[in-house]
């Protein structure tokens, strides 16, 4: 018998190189419900087969590493249609109740310093719809450090998730976004007449929700995941830490709650 050479399986071709002198054994090897007799080398074919079987089922390298769209394909499969007909190109009046019920949303933006993902919330509805293709978010005090406002000087695309309490699924919505800062524009947004130093105006370019597995598996609305506070360190255990006690832990603790009460806008 000669030698074994580019057996076929799946679509896939195996290397398998035995001649008749070797030691072999023959292994019937299941795929798709077929049969296939091959003659190889013990470790060989434990190794070889194994591998080759594997990255022809999955599309993946041996070496785990996935590089091409191709390879993605192959290990996931098919988009529902589902998941592809709930994405709409503007604010189609079947998501507008989540933005309007949404009191925090995550901001995602990217520039040439970095990426940047940042909590944003309000009162639900902070986010003003002002029409199917262009949402109003106002920026509200805070560190000023104004990451993500740096990052769409540089590169106006942004990525919003919003979050309902109580609501498995969430909307996310993609588009661009221009920093507004003139008075008027302002005004429109104070609340206990304090009004923003800016507000993002985003035009739409993508709105979908996402199904509520995240939030299920996270057990997130559920009471008994709720976490104690003193069982994480505190925002002056974690400025004494890293300041190597420059700051005053204790003092920034005792003071933060009032702080952030009498500067909330």
């Amino acid at each position: 018998m000669g030698k074994y050479n580019r057996e076929q399986v799946s679509g896939k071709r195996l290397n398998v190189n035995a001649s008749e002198t070797d030691p072999t054994f023959t292994v019937p090897l299941r795929l798709s419900n077929h049969k296939i007799p091959m003659i190889a080398p013990a470790a060989h074919l434990l190794q070889t087969c194994s591998r080759q079987v594997r990255q022809a089922m999955t599309g993946v390298q041996h070496d785990g590493h996935i590089s091409t769209v191709e390879e993605l394909a192959a290990l996931y499969g098919a988009v529902a249609p589902p998941s592809v007909i709930k994405e709409v190109d503007h604010i189609h009046p079947i998501y507008r109740p989540f933005i309007e019920a949404a009191p925090f949303a995550v901001l995602a933006t990217a520039g040439s310093g970095g990426l940047d993902a940042t909590p944003r919330g309000d009162p639900a509805g902070f986010v003003h719809i002002e029409d199917a293709k262009t949402l109003i978010l106002p920026d509200r005090r805070g560190n000023n450090r104004i990451d993500s406002l740096r990052n769409i000087i540089g590169d106006p695309r942004v990525a919003l998730l919003f979050m309902v309490p109580g609501i498995g699924e969430t909307l996310r919505v993609n588009g661009t976004a221009e920093i507004l800062a003139s008075p008027d524009q302002l005004a429109a947004f104070a609340v206990a007449g304090q009004a923003p130093k800016s507000i993002l105006r985003i035009t739409v370019t993508s709105v979908f929700f996402q199904c509520s597995r995240a939030v299920i598996r996270a057990g997130l609305w559920k009471q008994e995941s709720m976490v104690a506070r003193d069982s994480l360190p505190s925002a002056g255990a974690i400025l004494r830490t890293l300041s190597q006690a420059a700051i005053d832990g204790d003092a920034y603790d005792r003071a933060l709650p009032q702080r952030i009460a009498d500067t909330l806008y």
